[in-house]
């Protein structure tokens, strides 16, 4: 095959005047930092002299992508790879903004083109890295990231996540180490500091406190790194009893995000309803035993799914796999080939369609069956799909994780979870809630047999009883490692990777502490507000 020397900046400059490549740069400077509105301008401006030039359309998708405008983003980038089809930058770009449309298989296609097209180009390394990680494909994940790390040192974001990877491990110590070699190099690198103060045994005191402070006034730190940075500071004054100071940040951190991108309650509430309606009455789908390898585990973050999963993987003939991506995979395959998103097809299909279905998330997920028969996905978003799933895997179990409504909705809040934007706000918090609340609850009545809901406080306060209710629904024997959970020795990519392996904890519970401070998100949740006499210690 002829080789396609790699793209040059020159190159992708050309046809452009002086004030337009100092347009260019400025643009790109902006979109780096994270700042959307100084890169419209740039952009705007730019489009103005010349709509069809590929960079030009390039930095527009990065704009795009910015505003969580995905799709036309996409449909941008092919334009202009359709202009410069051998760009391996190009490429990248594309492969990182699909990522965020969950199209992981079309992502990882694209990256690997990129890095086939020009294996020095580190970006696309990492972007394949954090792709693979989010498909679960731990070990091809690590092995792009450092050679992202290989190609260029000062990659702090890739050795952030190969940091939080050793985490995952148990290797919390290494990962302490990596967390703070980056930030001696780079104070400003929000992410290390997350890493840090996600740790959860780890606290960051008041030299940390100004430390993250100055970090957060650098020029050059992006907004993504003021982002996470504010998480990690709110967590140490949480950490120091200062609770005004630690909600006042986190409004602070969750604004900053929000100016990027606003999650749309009514648009999600409708989309719920839709999904509910299309599977009433539920749909005559495939064999009945089809899928009984699989264990479902769906909740809101933050409410005990890792704990149940930890927990299901600790049992002989269970694999926890983890945060799995091939169930929304299948179903957008099956939208792009009707044309149509889920759920408007959901009337089209019959059984042998569900069936099909079915056994294609079963060959996706095969590599979790090489060791043990049954695998856990713990997908928190799955409740939504729990229509599709019942259908598809009639066989399967759904668990449906549940912790009290205002604990979830702070936990969730105070958490720096990506791509999860109704976390910004109490009221979009609140809104959340109430969607998964009716579905989980309509689910539940409709397959009782099927769906089951464990109560995170209930296991707290009784967990040899919850967990052999667990194991029953699962139709599994009881064994007494479940009950010593944290001793197994598994990966956990989650926020709760360290409190997992720790014997099980009774003081989880925030909100009490911060007393009325809550009351504005007590009211969005319809809840009554604080009292004093309440508080326990």
């Amino acid at each position: 095959m002829t080789r396609i020397a790699p793209a040059t900046p020159a190159s992708r400059l050309h046809g452009l005047s002086q004030a337009a490549i100092r347009g260019v740069v400025a643009a790109a400077q902006a979109l780096e930092l994270g700042r959307a509105d100084e890169a419209d301008h740039h952009v705007i401006g730019l489009l103005a002299m010349y709509p069809d030039h590929p960079e030009v359309l390039r930095l527009l998708a990065g704009a795009q992508s910015l505003r969580g405008q995905f799709p036309e983003a996409i449909a941008t980038l092919q334009r202009a790879i359709a202009l410069r089809p051998h760009d391996a930058l190009y490429l990248n770009t594309l492969g990182s903004t699909r990522s965020n449309t969950f199209d992981y298989d079309g992502a990882i296609a694209d990256l690997r083109r990129a890095v086939e097209l020009d294996p020095g180009l580190a970006v696309a390394w990492y972007n394949l890295g954090l792709v693979l990680m989010r498909s679960m494909r731990v070990e091809e994940s690590a092995a792009a990231l450092r050679r992202a790390v290989a190609l260029k040192p000062d990659e702090f974001s890739a050795r952030v996540i190969l940091a939080d990877m050793l985490r995952a491990e148990g290797r919390s110590d290494e990962a302490l180490a990596e967390y703070r070699r980056v930030l001696k190099q780079r104070p400003e690198t929000g992410m290390a500091w997350w890493g840090l103060a996600d740790m959860k045994t780890l606290r960051l005191g008041t030299a940390e406190i100004a430390q993250m402070q100055r970090a957060m006034q650098q020029s050059s730190a992006s907004e993504a790194d003021r982002i996470a940075t504010g998480f990690a500071l709110a967590k140490a004054f949480d950490d120091e009893g200062r609770f005004a100071e630690s909600l006042r940040t986190l409004e602070q951190a969750n604004a900053r995000a929000r100016q990027r991108q606003r999650w749309n309650a009514p648009a999600h509430a409708a989309s719920v309803d839709a999904a509910l309606a299309a599977f009433t009455p539920p749909r005559a789908g495939a064999v009945a035993a089809l899928g009984t390898e699989a264990i479902f585990i769906v909740s809101l973050p933050r409410s005990g799914s890792t704990l149940i999963e930890q927990v299901l993987a600790s049992h002989s003939q269970v694999d926890g796999a983890g945060e799995l991506s091939d169930l929304p995979l299948v179903l957008t395959e099956e939208s792009r080939r009707r044309g149509q998103p889920f759920p408007q097809w959901v009337d089209a299909m019959r059984a042998e369609d569900w069936q099909r279905l079915g056994a294609r998330y079963l060959e996706r997920t095969a590599h979790w069956r090489e060791r043990r028969p049954r695998f856990t996905d713990k997908l928190p978003y799955n409740w939504f799909y729990i229509g599709a799933i019942r259908a598809m895997l009639p066989g399967a179990r759904i668990i449906v994780g549940r912790r009290d409504p205002l604990e979830t909705c702070f936990s969730c809040y105070r958490q720096h979870l990506a791509n999860n934007e109704y976390t910004r706000t109490f009221a979009d918090l609140a809104a959340f809630w109430r969607d998964f609340d009716r579905a989980a609850t309509y689910w539940r009545a409709l397959h009782p047999t099927h769906v089951f809901e464990n109560d995170y406080e209930r296991f707290v306060r009784e967990p040899e009883a919850t967990i052999r209710d667990l194991l029953a629904f699962c139709g599994l024997p009881f064994e007494p490692a479940c009950l010593d959970f944290h001793k197994t020795e598994r990966d956990v990519h989650t926020p709760s990777a360290m409190q997992v392996r720790e014997p099980l904890r009774r003081d989880t519970a925030r909100a009490a502490r911060y007393g009325a401070l809550l009351d504005p998100l007590r009211a969005e949740l319809g809840l009554p507000p604080f009292a004093a006499s309440t508080q326990k210690d």
